[in-house]
């Protein structure tokens, strides 16, 4: 079964779903395979449908789309021993990069087909899954008016016109974290929980982070002046962040992160709110994906 976001990385081509819908149904036909391909058309659908797939006992659900949709997707049949197959058509595709999955849509379908299954990780936040990276602060500030715009490009421009803008406008917040009980009191620009090691577009936060190790890496970035804020960005596109000033990296299994006032973060993008804390924990071999054989 596929589950395809029509909306995803489309731009304005109006005829962009039903050339998915046509690759996807030549693709299973030419594989010998009575694949069912389903659109999204709101919120959480493709959460519901990768839900029934798993009741009527699909052994493996293709997700076409972003990391919105795909986290969807996989916090659907996680734990389920149901494999979950990748097309990332995405803003970043940090997820997809870290599977080393091929950006070309023909060769990802063929990937989800004919290649290996690989158990890993997941990280959990109030109950709620993530598989890459999850976030408080600066960069779920940064999600969250991203994922407001509801028409025009997409892609990497807007995401560093919105995180320009918000290098001189965010100011960090004073937060009591617990990191597998190591108390750290900050005032930080963002704290990031990484099982993955990049956002997207190979803007690297945690280089040592791995998907199957059993650990989450907890990134804390002490806050700082705007244009010390773009100088250790640096860091980012250098891949070299834990060597950036005022970082705190720790492998962790646990955490917890208290703030006066309402919490805003995110976990692949998708941005959620808590009342003054939120819990964080590693969800060991959760999730089954595949990937290039």
């Amino acid at each position: 079964m596929a589950i395809v976001n029509p909306l995803s990385g489309t731009g304005a081509d109006p005829r962009a779903a039903e050339r998915r819908v046509a690759m996807l149904t030549g693709r299973f036909a030419a594989a010998g395979i009575n694949g069912i391909v389903h659109l999204t058309e709101r919120p959480r659908h493709a959460s519901e449908l990768a839900t029934a797939a798993v009741s009527n006992g699909a052994s493996i659900v293709l997700a076409w789309g972003g990391d919105g949709t795909i986290n969807e997707v996989g916090s659907a049949i996680a734990g389920t021993g149901v494999s979950l197959g990748l097309v990332p058509a995405g803003s970043g595709n940090g997820f997809a990069a870290e599977l080393g999955l091929p950006r070309d849509p023909a060769a990802a379908i063929d990937t989800a087909l004919l290649g290996r299954d690989w158990l890993i990780d997941a990280g959990e936040i109030n109950g709620r899954l993530f598989f890459n990276i999850a976030g408080v602060g600066f960069d779920a500030v940064v999600a969250e008016q991203f994922n407001a715009r509801t028409q025009g490009r997409r892609g990497m421009g807007p995401y560093i016109q919105i995180g320009l803008r918000e290098t001189f406008r965010y100011r960090g917040v004073p937060y009591r974290i617990v990191l597998d009980g190591e108390t750290i009191v900050s005032t930080a620009l963002l704290i990031a929980f990484a099982n993955g090691r990049e956002y997207g577009n190979r803007i690297r936060l945690a280089p040592h982070a791995r998907m199957d190790d059993g650990k989450l890496e907890a990134i804390v970035v002490a806050d700082r002046s705007p244009f010390a804020r773009l100088w250790s960005g640096r860091h980012l596109a250098l891949g070299t962040a834990d060597k950036a000033p005022g970082i705190i990296a720790r492998s962790i299994s646990t955490a917890t992160i208290e703030a006066d006032g309402e919490l805003l973060y995110h976990l692949d993008g998708e941005v959620a709110r808590a009342p003054g804390m939120i819990s964080v924990r590693i969800r060991p071999g959760m999730l089954k994906v595949r990937v290039p054989a």
